[in-house]
This record gives structure tokens, C-alpha cells and sequence, in this order.
């Protein structure tokens, strides 16, 4: 048997009732005189079997100095015996006949029914009687008319009257204000039972939110369910309400969800001021009507809180959000920007910033903001409306917010810290301004990442190289922070020195490669404090290119990095089939270099990934768009670089550093080149240095003349004597005054002091006394060595090179 079957079967009578139960008369001597058909199918004796037999026939008496097995409302329990031999219990109660003579009529009604049917139904009743009066459970019945019928004790209680001075009254009468906030239902009393009415379905679980009448002024959350009441003909009689208080675990639980809700939103970026925007939009209005959040002017700044001294520090505001239903006088959302906000002597928050504690005033709450015991800030909690106070659990889960947002906080403002620090090695390390160069118009961006991970480690540089060569670098680190910053300040300082030697793009990369894939522990710098971890340099990527203005050619390598963008004067883009080379580091594979002949005004664009390269855009198309740019190639280059920008980074910093080299090639003119072949004879001596003299005559460089002669005399001796012809002899004119020998030997002089007794070796280390500069550079031919000198302060200068 089901429940529904049960509750259908119930019988209020009871088992021994009876017009239902087992019933036998007996006379004075206990005789059976009457026998029911219910007793003839409890214990299957028919009449004739029992009338005129004593009652022991079929019902055992109780043994003798037994203790009864105790009452039975009003009946005991006895073993009765079937017909067919089998024994039952049942209980028995008797009942004496009024008008018993002691004779032979009938004296006393025995009752009897099956003790598990009774058992049953006092379970039924006590369950009945518990519903009504015990149960925690509030239980109503109303009408068709939605009117109260009846209502147990629980439900007495929370309306705070005896059930007949609300019977009859309408459940809105009684909670008028309050609504259900379930969504996907009628929010009335009324609206839901007029449903559970004319539907006949029930409704579950649904949540009221309301007075009570016993405690106004309080918000009290119900789970509530509904169902319709019929007859066993199916005639509507009303509906019940079960209603119970579920305010603390409603509350437990809207604190909870607050709690998931902040694990979520905040913390989301490492900007300090959007994280305390953050918390006031987590707790505003969920929480509370008004929540300010106040920073130490220091630790905004990104510096290092101090420790507390007792004395209240300088605060900004940062962030504030207000309830408008409240009519707050902040305004609400973030504040237009930081402003400083003081408190007196003696207010909530000067108490909590000076004792480093939760401070509870009647409308507020104000909690510190701290991080390793060190002061960051408040967070000022306020209400207003009803409830206006908080409770302990809500300080406890107010100080649970502000501990989340200050551990999100002091991550925000290390990384404020470490990035300012970063961009300032980085800017310190990038060219601060180009060197003047005759060989090219320059023009140069960079915009670093604006992302979490700080700044990267992308660079550029434009290195004068002699003979009036430049030498236009390009280079990515992978990797974001301080350490990429240093890595990339290595390799440039690296590029710098290798390039200064006039070594050959693919030789510069390898001997960079190597640099880059050395292990760890050999790079480590003696006494820190981990030698065995690698720095970001392992995967770099660069582009080197030497620029000659003299004979028009460019020479680049590239090891993983995009291939540069060139455009002819003409307005021809493209992108040189330049060989790809592995990223610096891996080791393993040759560089190699291509040569180009650029003509006088083509644009040369040098950059990184992160100009062309974004999550919302494939590289393919961020080329493109630099292409189109740099096509109008007359625009002065500062304009172009500002369009290049615009258009691949129109709102600001990407997801990667970008960096942008452009460049417009000139040739030198030629009054500014003499040049000559010489035969690799001792004669060879006098007549260069008559060719050089006479060179700086015509070039009004008479000053010049005397170490010029020198130094044409060394040079050109050294190169009889040590190399094979022909010999070359080469002045150029530009910023400086240039005198180059060249010769097909490989073996470089080198600069020593000689000693007393020496025949040779003083002439070089006069050179390096006369000039301002000099060095030796190698071809596949031979090699080169060239003095650089400066002009007289007096002298013009020489022409403007072309383009």
C-alpha cells in the first residue's frame, strides 16, 4: 500500500470502533451469545462455531502473573486463536452492557481487531496530532474563497494570535507586502493559489519574501508549497500551505553566492584602481547601499606600504558605487580619478587605519585593507533602508571581501611596481635618440604592451658603421618583465659591440646565437643566488641590416624574425625573399645574408610581431595594412609611423610590444668620394700620399693634410708589406674625414707599445694618437682598415647627401 492509498483507506474512527471492528456478546459466564461477520472474518469461526462456546475458544487468556502488556487505548494486546489453528494478535477491550441481569442475556460487548491494524492507526493519529501541533513545518487550509479554514500550531505561532482571530482571513491580509521572488512564477499569494486551484498542480519550493506579524520591520524568507485538497468524488474543498522559515539559510546562502560572485569579478586585471572598482560593484546593492574604497597614496603610487605607526597615512579615493535608490551623495560608478579624502580624529575609518582593525559604527562598517600586516587602505561599508545594521556574520563576511580584494590589491600594485621598473630599465636601454646619419632619414615607434604581462623585451637600433655604412637592428625577446627588459638591454649592448667590429650580418647572428644558447650556468654572474635558472633569451628573434650609401647596396640577415617592408620611389611594395634563419638560440643551423641594391629614396620599414600580429587579425592582414601605409612613401616618415600605428593599433598598446623602424635611403654624392688603385709596390707609398694631399686641397682640407699623409703612409706601407695587390685607397667626405686601405690579405695590425730596441710597430700607435677613430673590417676579398678624422671647427662641411 502506497502513501496516497493509505491516506485514502484512513479511517478516524479507529480500528475498535465498533461499527467496523470484530464484536462478540458475552453473558455473565462469558458464553458467546453473539457473533459479527467482521469476527467472522478476523478469526473465520461462523456462528455456529462460537455462539453457546466459552470466549476461551478462540481467545487465549492472559497467563497467569503476567504483567499486561499495557493499555491500547483503552484495549490490551491478547493472542487470539483462527479457526484454522494459526494464532493472532489483535487487541481486545470490553465493553459492559448496561441492563445486565447476571443471568443469561447478554452482559458485556467484546471488541477485538488485528494489533498491527491499530498500531497503524495511532501511528496515523499521532502523525496527525504531531502535523498540528509539533511539526516546525507552518501548515494553513484555505477555502475555495482563499479564506483561512484552519492553521496548525507552527503557523499560530509565526502570525503571533490564536487561530480563531485570523481564521477566515485572506493569506495577503495577513503578509501584504510581501512577494515571491522564485523567477518563472507569479509573484502574489493570490496569483499562485488561484494556480494550484484551477490547475490542480502543485508548486514547490517556492520563495516568499515578507514580514511576519511577530517580528515587523525584519525581512523573513519561506520555502512555501501548494496543493489542491479534493474529496474522494473529486470536489474541490481548497488547497494547503506548507511554509517554512528558511531566512538564516537564505541569508547563509545569498553570502556564499556574494563570496563566489567576488571570487569571480574581482581580481580580474592588475590595475589597482579597476579592482577596487571591482568590490564596490560586487557589494553594491547586494550587500550594501554605499562602499568606498581608499588607497594609501603610496601604495597607488606602487611603492612599498610602510609600516603602521599609530598616525592615519594619506588616502585617495579610488573607487566608490552607491544605491540610487537611496539617493547616496556619491555619485555612482568610479570616481573621475584618484583624490585625496581625509578623516578626522575619532571616525570609523581614522580608528580602523590607526588600530589596523574591523570598526563597526551604526550604519557602517569599516575594514582595513592589509597585506603582511601593512596598511593599503579602507573599504567603508554603509547602509541605509532596512536592515541598516549589520549583523556579525555580515562584518565576518565583510572583512572576507576585503581580505580577497587586498590580496588582489598588493598583486595589482606589484605588478604596477615591477612594470614601471621594467619600463623605465626598458627606456633607459632603448636608443634614447638615433645618431645623425648621412646614409639614411630615420623615423622610429615604440608603444609597449598595456597587457598583465608587463612590458616586453622587443628593441631597435641604428649603429653608424665606418665608411659611412649604418647598421638598422630589429629584435623580439620572448617573454614580458623585468627579466625581458634585461635580456633585451644584453643583446643590444651585444649587437652594438659585434656590429662595431664590421662583422657581416649572418656572422653577427651566429656569433649573437652562441651568446644566446650558452647555458645558464656560464652566463651566471659570480655570488647570485641562482645560478642554474636560464634568463628569457632562449627563442629571440632579430633582424640585422647594413646600409652602404656608396654603392646603394643593403645587406641583412634574419634569424626568425618578419622580413622587412620596402617600398621603391616609385611606390612598389615588397617584402624581400630574405632567408628565414632559426629564432637566436636553438643553434644548430647557418645564418645567411642577402644583398639588395636599393635605389636613392626607397623606405625601408623594420618591426616586430606586434605591430602586425593580433588575436582579432592574422599577420597576413596586419602586412597588408602596413603595406598600404607605407605606399604613400613621399609623407614625411614621423607622419608615416603615426599612420602605421593608427591604423594596426587604433585603440593604443596590443597584446605584444610594437616596434616600428622606418628608414629612406640616400647615396652619397659624389664629391664626397675619391678613390684609387694602387700597385702593391714600394713606389705605391709616395704616390698615395700625393694623391691624398691633393685630394684635401681641393676639398679645402689643407689642416688635414699633415696626418693624412701619415696615416696614407702606415696604412699603405703595412699593406706592401704584409698583403698581396692590388691596393685601394679610398677618402671620404661626410660627417668625418674617412681614409681606407684596403688589401686582399686577412691578417689585421694590431695596436702594441714597442719596445726600445724594436724596428717597427711605433707607426700604428701614432695613427690612434692622430685620429679620432680607426679599426679594420673584412670582405670576402680582403679586409680593410680606416681612420676616421674630425674636421677643423671652421670648416663648412661637406654636401648633403643625395636623396
Amino acid at each position: 500500500m502506497n502513501a496516497g492509498n493509505a491516506a485514502e483507506s484512513a479511517d478516524f474512527r479507529g480500528p475498535l470502533d465498533v461499527t467496523r471492528a470484530a464484536t462478540a456478546v458475552l453473558d455473565a459466564r462469558s458464553l458467546v451469545i453473539g457473533w459479527s461477520p467482521a469476527a467472522e472474518k478476523l478469526l473465520g469461526y461462523a456462528p455456529g462455531d462460537v455462539i453457546g462456546r466459552p470466549v476461551d475458544t478462540f481467545l487465549a487468556p492472559a497467563p497467569a502473573g503476567a504483567a499486561p502488556p499495557g493499555p491500547l487505548n483503552g484495549s490490551e494486546a491478547r493472542t487470539a486463536r483462527h479457526r484454522d489453528g494459526r494464532p493472532l494478535r489483535v487487541a481486545v477491550t470490553v465493553c459492559p452492557l448496561a441492563g445486565a441481569d447476571g443471568g443469561a442475556g447478554p452482559a458485556r460487548l467484546l471488541v477485538l481487531t488485528g494489533l498491527d491494524a491499530l498500531r497503524r492507526w495511532e501511528s496515523w493519529q499521532a502523525m496527525l496530532h504531531g502535523l498540528a501541533t509539533q511539526s516546525p513545518v507552518g501548515l494553513a487550509i484555505y477555502g475555495t474563497d482563499l479564506r483561512l479554514t484552519w492553521s496548525n500550531t507552527a503557523y499560530e505561532r509565526e502570525v503571533g494570535q490564536p487561530l480563531p482571530e485570523y481564521l477566515g482571513k485572506r493569506a495577503d491580509e495577513l503578509y501584504s507586502a510581501g512577494v515571491f521572488v522564485t523567477e518563472g512564477y507569479p509573484t502574489t499569494l493570490d496569483a499562485v493559489m488561484r494556480y494550484v486551484l484551477a490547475t490542480g498542480e502543485p508548486i514547490l519550493d517556492l520563495h516568499f519574501v515578507g514580514e511576519p506579524p511577530t517580528d515587523p520591520g525584519t525581512d523573513h524568507v519561506w520555502s512555501c508549497s501548494y496543493y489542491r485538497l479534493q474529496d474522494a468524488g473529486g470536489t474541490v474543498l481548497g488547497l494547503c500551505e506548507e511554509s517554512f522559515d528558511i531566512t538564516d539559510r537564505y541569508r547563509t546562502q545569498r553570502r556564499l553566492n556574494l563570496l563566489v560572485e567576488a571570487g569571480r569579478r574581482i581580481g580580474t586585471t592588475l590595475d589597482m584602481t579597476a579592482t577596487a572598482q571591482e568590490v564596490t560593484e560586487v557589494a553594491v546593492p547586494a550587500f550594501a547601499t554605499l562602499v568606498t574604497v581608499d588607497l594609501v597614496q603610496a601604495v597607488l603610487e606602487g611603492d612599498e606600504p610602510g609600516p603602521g605607526d599609530g598616525a592615519a597615512p594619506v588616502l585617495m579615493r579610488v573607487a566608490s558605487r552607491a544605491d540610487p535608490r537611496y539617493g547616496e551623495a556619491a555619485a555612482d560608478g568610479p570616481a573621475p580619478r584618484p583624490h585625496p579624502v581625509s578623516y578626522p580624529p575619532g571616525s570609523p575609518q581614522y580608528r580602523s587605519l590607526s588600530s589596523g582593525g574591523l570598526v563597526q559604527a551604526e550604519h557602517t562598517v569599516v575594514v582595513p585593507l592589509r597585506t603582511g600586516g601593512t596598511p593599503l587602505g579602507v573599504v567603508t561599508f554603509t547602509r541605509a533602508g532596512h536592515p541598516a545594521s549589520f549583523d556579525r556574520d555580515e562584518t565576518v563576511l565583510a572583512a572576507e571581501l576585503v581580505a580577497r580584494t587586498s590580496v588582489c590589491l598588493d598583486n595589482a600594485r606589484r605588478f604596477t611596481r615591477e612594470r614601471r621598473a621594467a619600463l623605465a630599465l626598458q627606456r633607459n636601454l632603448l636608443p634614447q635618440r638615433l645618431p645623425m646619419q648621412s646614409a639614411v632619414e630615420l623615423a622610429h615607434r615604440y608603444l609597449p604592451t598595456d597587457a598583465r604581462a608587463g612590458v616586453g623585451g622587443d628593441w631597435f637600433d641604428v649603429i653608424a658603421l665606418s665608411g659611412t655604412r649604418v647598421g638598422l637592428v630589429v629584435g623580439d625577446v620572448v617573454g614580458h618583465g623585468l627579466q625581458a627588459a634585461a635580456t633585451m638591454g644584453r643583446l643590444r649592448t651585444t649587437v652594438q659591440a659585434l656590429a662595431r667590429l664590421d662583422l657581416a650580418p649572418d656572422e653577427l647572428l651566429g656569433r649573437l646565437d652562441d651568446l644566446v644558447g650558452q647555458p645558464a650556468a656560464d652566463r651566471v654572474v659570480p655570488g647570485s643566488e641562482d645560478p642554474g635558472v636560464d634568463d628569457a633569451a632562449t627563442g629571440v628573434t632579430c633582424l640585422y641590416a647594413v646600409y652602404d650609401p656608396v654603392s646603394r647596396r643593403c645587406t641583412m640577415a634574419r634569424a626568425g624574425h618578419l622580413p622587412p617592408a620596402i617600398v621603391d620611389p616609385e611606390g612598389g611594395l615588397y617584402f624581400p625573399d630574405l632567408p628565414a634563419g632559426p629564432p637566436l638560440g636553438l643553434g644548430g643551423l647557418p645564418f645567411e645574408s642577402l644583398e639588395i641594391e636599393l635605389a636613392v629614396g626607397s623606405l625601408v620599414a623594420l618591426f616586430t610581431d606586434g605591430l602586425v600580429e593580433a588575436r582579432d587579425r592574422d599577420i597576413d592582414v596586419g602586412l597588408g595594412i602596413l603595406g598600404r601605409v607605407l605606399t604613400d612613401h613621399r609623407r614625411p616618415l614621423e607622419e608615416l609611423c603615426d599612420r602605421a600605428l593608427a591604423a594596426l593599433l587604433p585603440g593604443g598598446a596590443g597584446a605584444d610590444d610594437s616596434a616600428l623602424l622606418l628608414v629612406r635611403t640616400r647615396e652619397l654624392d659624389v664629391r664626397q668620394i675619391a678613390g684609387w688603385e694602387l700597385p702593391a709596390e714600394p713606389a705605391a707609398v709616395a704616390h698615395a700620399r700625393e694623391l691624398a694631399t691633393g685630394q684635401l686641397r681641393a676639398w679645402g682640407l689643407e689642416e688635414l693634410a699633415y696626418t693624412t699623409e701619415l696615416v696614407v703612409s702606415e696604412l699603405v706601407t703595412n699593406a706592401v708589406r704584409h698583403a698581396a695587390g692590388p691596393l685601394h685607397l679610398r677618402l671620404l667626405r661626410d660627417l668625418t674625414l674617412l681614409t681606407e686601405v684596403s688589401d686582399t690579405g686577412h691578417t689585421s695590425p694590431h695596436l702594441r707599445h714597442s719596445e726600445s730596441d724594436d724596428e717597427g710597430g711605433r707607426g700604428l700607435f701614432i695613427i690612434a694618437q692622430l685620429v679620432q677613430r680607426w679599426g679594420t673590417r673584412y670582405a670576402p676579398y680582403g679586409k680593410t682598415i680606416w681612420t676616421e678624422q674630425s674636421f677643423p671647427p671652421d670648416y663648412p662641411g661637406a654636401p648633403r647627401p643625395v636623396g
